[in-house]
C-alpha cells in the first residue's frame, strides 16, 4: 500500500513513461470539440444534463467484457495503452544494449506476455517466499517478515511511507498508516446487510482457493480462511473510518520513536526498524495513533501460526496476478467479477504493460513525452493556468462571507502554487533496478524494493520539490497540499479534455475546468487546513471556519440525498473534497473565460452559445458506462462522486448554468436559489 498524499482527478490512473523533445513526432489529428453525436437530444438540458451531453456517447460505447466502468476518460487511457504499447514494441525491434532501459523495460514487458513460462513455473516463484513464511516461529521473527513483505510491496498491518512532515514541510518524515485488510474498506468485513455478507463469503473462497492452488490440504485451507478472516477483521474493528481519514489534523501524530515503542507493541518494533534501516530516526509521524496500541491489544489474542497464514495470504494476494493463469483467474474471479462486475480479464498485454509503468514509469514517460507531447501545449497551459490563478484570485477577493484576514492568507497561498506541467524539469535513474530473466514475480519483487529503497533513502531528508507524484503519461491530474503543487501530466493534454482546435468556450469548460478542479483543492476541507509552505497550520480566523463548514455541511447533505442505486445513497461527507473542488473549478473557469473575452460575445458554434458550449465541454468529461457492482464498490472507497452527479449535482449549483440553458422552475434540473451552495 502506498500512501497518497497527492489529491487526484480521478481515483485511478494509469502511470506512463516520460520525456522530453522539443520535436515531437505526434500525429496531430483534429476532434470535433463538441461532437453532435454524443447528445441525447431527446432528453431536455433541464430535466437531466449528464444525459443530454452524454447519452449519444453512453449508447455508442457500451460496456466490455473486460471493463467495470468505461467512460470518457477510460477512452483516453485505452488510446494511451496503445501508444505505450507502439513504443515498446518498437524497442523490440533493434538490439538493446543488455542492462540499459531500453532492454529492461522490453525484457519486464515480454515476460508478462510469456504465459508458457508463466504457467510452466506455476507457484514456484513463490515457493522460498511461502517457505520463509512457514518456518516463523517467533514474535520477533514475524516483524523481520513484515517488513521484507513491506519492502517487496504488501502492507500486512500497517504501510510504511516516507513524506513530508505535515507540519514542517520542508523535511521528509517516516510516517505510519493502517492497512492489512484485503477487501480494502472496513465495512466489507463489519456490516451485515445481504450484500456484504455475500462478499465476505466470497473473499473466504479466495483465500481458500489460493491456499489450495498451493497444495494446502482442505483442513489447512480451511485453518488459512479462518485466521485471515479473523486478523483481518480485527483489523478492520481498530481502523479508522474512511470520513476520520479525511480529517488531517486527527490523522497528524507525529511522536519520538522511543516513546512510540514504549507505547504499544504489535510486533517487535526494534527488530522491525532495524529491518527496514530505521534505527537511527528520532520522530515518526504515526497517523492513526490509537490504531497501533489496539493492533497490540488484538494480537494478543493471535498465534504465531495464525499470523503465518496472514502473511502468506499477503504474499499470495499480492503475486498472484504475476503467477500462472490459474492464480490469475483466482485473482480476477473475486476482485474483478465479484467486488467490480467485470466480465473477462484485460489481454494479457495491457497487464503486462501496467507492470512496466509500475516498475519503469518515468523511463516510459521519457520515450511518450518524446513522441506525443508537443511544446505548443505545455505553454498553452501555463497561459491557461495564469488565467485561473487571476480568476480564483478574483473569486477569493470577492467572496462576502469570508474576512479580509483570511481572504489575504488566502491569497497568499494561491499566488505560491507550484505548477507542474507535462513531464519533470530530471528524471528517475533506474540504473540500479535489476531485471533478470529469473521470473516475473521476482522482478516485479526487485521493483518494489528499488522503489522502496529511493523513498527511506529520504528519512529525515529536505522534500525535493520538483519530484513528481504522477509520470507525464498518466491520464490524470492533481493537488499536492504539503507541497502546494499542482500537476497536470502530458497525456491528460489531450481531446477530451484539451484540444488545440476546440473554441475557447470548450477548452476553460474542460481543461479549464479541470485546473480550477485542482486549484480548489488547495482550499476544500482537507486542503484549506495547509498554508502556503505545505505546513498544517490553522490560518483562518475562528468566524471564517465556521461560515466555510456551515457551507460545507449543506454541500455534503445535498450528495447525501442523492440515491447512486436501489436504496443506497451517496457519501457527501466523504467526497466533499472532490465535490468543492468540481464546484470551485467550474466557477473558477467560467470566469477566466468570461475574463479572456475582453467583453465580447463569440458567435455560437453548431447551433450552442458559447456559455453553452462551456457546459457542454465540462459535461463530455464524465460521461460513462458503468456496471451496478462497480457502482457499490466505488461508493465505499472512492472519494469522487460518480460521473453522473459529478455533472448534474455540481451544475445544479452554478447560477450561469441555468441562464445558459435556460432552465426553470419545475425542471427536474431546478434548485431554488436559496438552496444553491457557493463556497469558492
Amino acid at each position: 500500500m502506498r500512501k497518497l498524499m497527492v489529491i487526484p482527478l480521478v481515483a485511478a490512473g494509469m502511470v506512463a513513461m516520460s520525456g522530453c523533445s522539443k520535436s515531437p513526432v505526434k500525429e496531430t489529428v483534429k476532434v470535433d470539440a463538441i461532437n453532435l453525436a454524443n447528445l441525447d437530444t431527446t432528453v431536455a438540458p433541464g430535466t437531466d444534463f449528464y444525459q443530454y451531453a452524454c447519452g449519444g456517447w453512453i449508447e455508442k460505447n457500451p460496456l466490455k467484457p473486460e471493463y467495470s466502468r468505461f467512460g470518457t476518460f477510460d477512452q483516453l487511457r485505452n488510446d494511451n495503452e496503445e501508444q505505450l504499447r507502439t513504443l515498446i514494441n518498437e524497442l523490440g525491434t533493434t538490439p538493446q544494449e543488455a542492462g540499459s532501459v531500453a532492454w529492461k523495460i522490453g525484457t519486464l514487458y515480454e515476460m508478462g506476455l510469456d504465459s508458457v513460462k508463466l504457467n510452466n513455473e506455476g507457484m514456484v516463484p513463490i515457493k522460498d517466499q511461502l517457505e520463509a513464511i512457514q518456518r516463523l516461529g517467533t514474535k520477533a521473527d514475524v516483524a523481520k517478515m513484515v517488513a521484507v513483505l513491506h519492502k517487496e510491496g504488501m502492507a500486512p498491518f500497517f504501510a510504511l511511507f516516507v513524506d513530508a512532515d505535515e507540519k514542517n514541510s520542508s523535511m521528509n518524515i517516516v510516517q505510519l498508516y493502517q492497512a492489512g485488510i484485503g477487501m480494502g474498506d472496513r465495512d466489507y468485513y463489519l456490516l451485515d446487510d445481504e450484500g456484504t455478507m455475500k462478499m465476505r463469503d466470497a473473499y473466504k473462497q479466495f483465500i481458500n482457493r489460493l491456499f489450495t492452488l498451493t497444495g494446502a490440504s482442505p483442513e489447512q485451507a480451511e485453518a488459512a480462511v479462518n485466521a485471515v478472516m479473523k486478523i483481518e477483521t480485527g483489523i478492520a474493528e481498530i481502523s479508522f473510518s474512511r470520513e476520520d481519514l479525511r480529517d488531517s489534523q486527527k490523522n497528524y501524530n507525529k511522536i519520538k520513536l522511543d516513546e512510540f515503542k514504549a507505547k504499544n507493541n504489535p510486533i517487535e518494533w526494534d527488530v522491525y526498524f532495524e529491518s527496514m534501516g530505521l534505527m537511527e530516526i528520532e520522530y515518526l509521524d504515526a497517523k492513526q495513533l490509537p490504531f497501533y496500541g489496539a493492533l497490540d491489544e488484538f494480537l494478543k489474542n493471535v498465534s504465531i501460526d495464525e499470523q503465518k497464514y496472514y502473511l502468506a495470504f499477503n504474499l499470495l494476494n499480492a503475486a498472484a496476478p504475476y503467477l500462472s493463469d490459474d492464480f490469475v483467474a483466482a485473482e480476477f474471479d473475486f476482485y474483478g467479477k465479484t467486488m467490480s462486475g467485470k466480465q473477462e480479464q484485460k489481454p494479457r498485454w495491457k497487464r503486462s504493460l501496467s507492470t512496466v509503468n509500475s516498475s519503469l514509469g518515468e523511463a516510459v514517460g521519457q520515450m511518450y513525452v518524446a513522441k506525443y507531447f508537443p511544446a505548443s501545449s505545455k505553454e498553452k497551459m501555463l497561459t491557461l493556468v495564469g488565467n485561473l490563478q487571476k480568476a480564483l484570485s478574483e473569486r477569493i477577493a470577492g467572496l462576502e462571507w469570508m474576512s479580509d484576514e483570511t481572504k489575504a492568507k488566502a491569497q497568499e497561498k494561491l499566488s505560491a502554487f507550484i505548477v507542474k506541467i507535462g513531464y519533470p524539469d530530471k528524471w528517475r535513474d533506474y540504473t540500479a533496478l535489476e531485471i533478470k530473466d529469473d521470473s516475473y514475480w521476482a522482478n516485479v519483487c526487485r521493483s518494489n524494493i528499488f522503489e522502496m529503497d529511493y523513498m527511506l533513502a529520504q528519512a529525515g531528508k529536505p522534500v525535493d520539490r520538483s519530484r513528481w507524484g504522477m509520470t507525464p503519461q498518466t491520464v490524470n491530474a492533481y493537488y499536492n497540499p504539503t507541497t502546494n503543487e499542482i500537476c497536470f501530466p502530458a497525456a491528460i493534454l489531450q481531446p477530451p479534455f484539451f484540444n488545440p482546435d476546440a473554441d475557447d468556450a470548450v477548452n476553460y469548460g474542460a481543461i479549464g475546468v479541470v485546473i480550477g478542479h485542482e486549484m480548489t483543492h488547495g482550499f476544500d476541507d482537507q486542503g484549506r487546513n495547509y498554508d502556503k509552505d505545505g505546513n498544517l497550520f490553522d490560518w483562518w480566523t475562528a468566524e471564517d471556519a465556521v461560515r466555510f463548514t456551515e457551507r460545507a455541511d449543506r454541500l455534503v447533505q445535498q450528495y447525501d440525498d442523492i440515491i447512486v442505486v436501489d436504496s443506497v445513497h451517496a457519501n457527501g461527507r466523504y467526497t466533499l473534497g472532490e465535490n468543492i473542488a468540481d464546484q470551485g473549478g467550474l466557477l473558477v473557469s467560467h470566469l477566466a473565460y468570461l475574463n479572456s473575452l475582453n467583453g465580447k460575445t463569440p458567435t455560437p458554434i453548431d447551433g450552442f452559445t458559447n456559455e453553452q458550449r462551456f457546459y457542454l465541454g465540462y459535461a463530455t468529461l464524465w460521461g460513462q458506462n458503468i456496471r451496478p457492482e462497480e457502482i457499490l464498490r466505488l461508493t465505499k472507497i472512492d472519494p469522487h462522486s460518480l460521473g453522473k452527479w459529478r455533472v448534474n449535482a455540481a451544475l445544479r449549483n452554478i447560477d450561469t448554468f441555468y441562464s445558459a440553458f435556460d432552465i426553470k422552475e419545475g425542471d427536474p434540473m431546478y434548485m431554488m436559489p436559496a438552496d444553491r451552495v457557493v463556497i469558492w
